[in-house]
């Protein structure tokens, strides 16, 4: 059989595309292709984060039906949205997260198992150079917002060893950058005798020719680790970034958001980091419109951003996800204002992160070639994964020093020393 994968959403999913091609590639007799024109078989890993991105899901999945082919819906719907799924697309194969390893269990329509044990040292395919590894399967907490932590469920921390093969794995594919995900990876170990950064120890030593990005952390469960977790900051096989949501910058909507830290505990992180290392790229997440929300708490998280001058930010509007508690919150903030307040937050962001950005101009940047770009580019990562623009196409896969001649809020330009 020929099977087609289509992935949206997270790293985490995008880890999870990866090991549903390594579970079809270990099959000699099954193929995976390129186009749903030459499939027998459409595996879809869907994102349910917002409303939007359901609407979004629904539709494509539709369009997917409507070839007539075999459809295999994976990723968060699958496992939270069931029923939803089941009424709109009865003849479709569902797929949740913590079961995606048990595939052909599915087609061969057997009962599936949930063994996290298992799906951790199930061997991955890698298609470009940056491979994706998943460290954890769910989460510790249950953020009032949060559709994703019902959809993967409490944290299992996956055994250091699997992680240690999956990187292995993933260096003998040819892959240079190890993308380190989770929900929240700062979690790592907790529910074991472990921690994340006793995993970057030994990751770290596993090769030279690789670089290290570790993905978002909950700053509540930095904080248990920061003085062990600050040095890998440093070494020269991790990039030097930090995705830290903030989410708001009022303490009674944090706590409403069941986030379980204050905004003087973030700004103490972040502060720490930077201290550490003025050039580190903070990345952050801040909601708009949270219910009941004041037009003082939302200037509140303005203020915090211009404090913090972060380099990437994510503002997403609130959006009341089903089954979640801030779903029956009252104090809705009407659609308008909440447009209004994204607004005015984006072009705060694009400000902040262009002022961050210009810093770079005329400076000399060691940075890895990952990909190809348009027109005859080349799309590189700095040391504190900066995205830059490499202005004609060099060999992927290398160290390379540029010079920044241009700088955007999202990205830098430059070209070759």
């Amino acid at each position: 059989m020929k099977f087609y994968v289509e992935v949206y959403g997270c790293t985490a999913n995008k880890s999870d595309e990866n090991l549903i091609k390594g579970v079809i590639s270990n099959h000699s007799q099954h193929q995976l292709v390129t186009s749903i024109n030459q499939a027998d078989v459409i595996i879809i890993l869907t994102c349910t984060v917002i409303d939007t991105t359901e609407q979004r899901m629904l539709h494509r999945i539709k369009e997917l039906m409507n070839t007539e082919r075999k459809v295999v819906i994976a990723g968060c719907m699958a496992s939270v949205q069931q029923d939803l799924l089941k009424d709109h697309f009865p003849q479709a194969l569902l797929l949740p997260p913590r079961k995606i390893h048990q595939f052909f269990d599915l087609l061969d329509g057997k009962k599936l198992v949930e063994n996290l044990y298992q799906k951790a040292f199930t061997p991955k395919k890698c298609t470009t150079l940056m491979a994706p590894i998943a460290i954890a399967e769910g989460c510790l907490f249950s953020c009032a917002y949060c559709i994703t932590h019902l959809a993967r469920g409490k944290l299992y921390s996956y055994p250091e060893k699997a992680v240690i093969s999956s990187v292995k794995d993933a260096i003998n594919q040819g892959c240079k950058e190890i993308q380190i995900t989770a929900q929240d990876t700062a979690s790592y170990g907790l529910d074991q005798q472990s921690s994340l950064p006793r995993l970057l120890k030994k990751i770290v030593n596993i090769s030279d020719s690789i670089m290290i990005r570790v993905g978002m952390m909950n700053p509540r469960t930095v904080t248990l680790i920061l003085p062990d977790l600050l040095p890998f900051f440093d070494h020269p096989q991790i990039y030097s970034f930090l995705h830290l949501p903030i989410q708001s910058g009022n303490n009674t909507i944090l706590e409403k958001m069941n986030r379980g830290y204050q905004v003087e505990d973030a700004e103490e992180i972040i502060t720490k980091f930077r201290t550490k290392n003025p050039d580190l790229t903070l990345s952050t997440d801040a909601i708009v419109g949270f219910p009941k929300e004041t037009n003082e708490q939302f200037n509140q998280t303005k203020q915090l951003l211009e404090r913090i001058k972060p380099d990437v930010v994510n503002i997403t509007r609130f959006s009341a996800r089903p089954f979640t508690k801030a779903k029956i919150m009252n104090g809705r903030i009407p659609t308008e204002i909440v447009k209004e307040r994204s607004r005015e937050l984006t072009d705060l962001c694009k400000k902040l992160t262009r002022e961050r950005n210009n810093r770079y101009l005329g400076k000399t940047m060691n940075v890895l070639t990952l990909k190809k770009g348009t027109e005859n580019t080349t799309i590189a990562r700095s040391m504190n994964y900066k995205p830059v623009i490499i202005q004609n196409q060099v060999p992927l896969g290398e160290l390379q020093s540029v010079e920044i001649s241009k700088a955007t809020e999202t990205h830098l330009v430059g070209m070759l020393k």
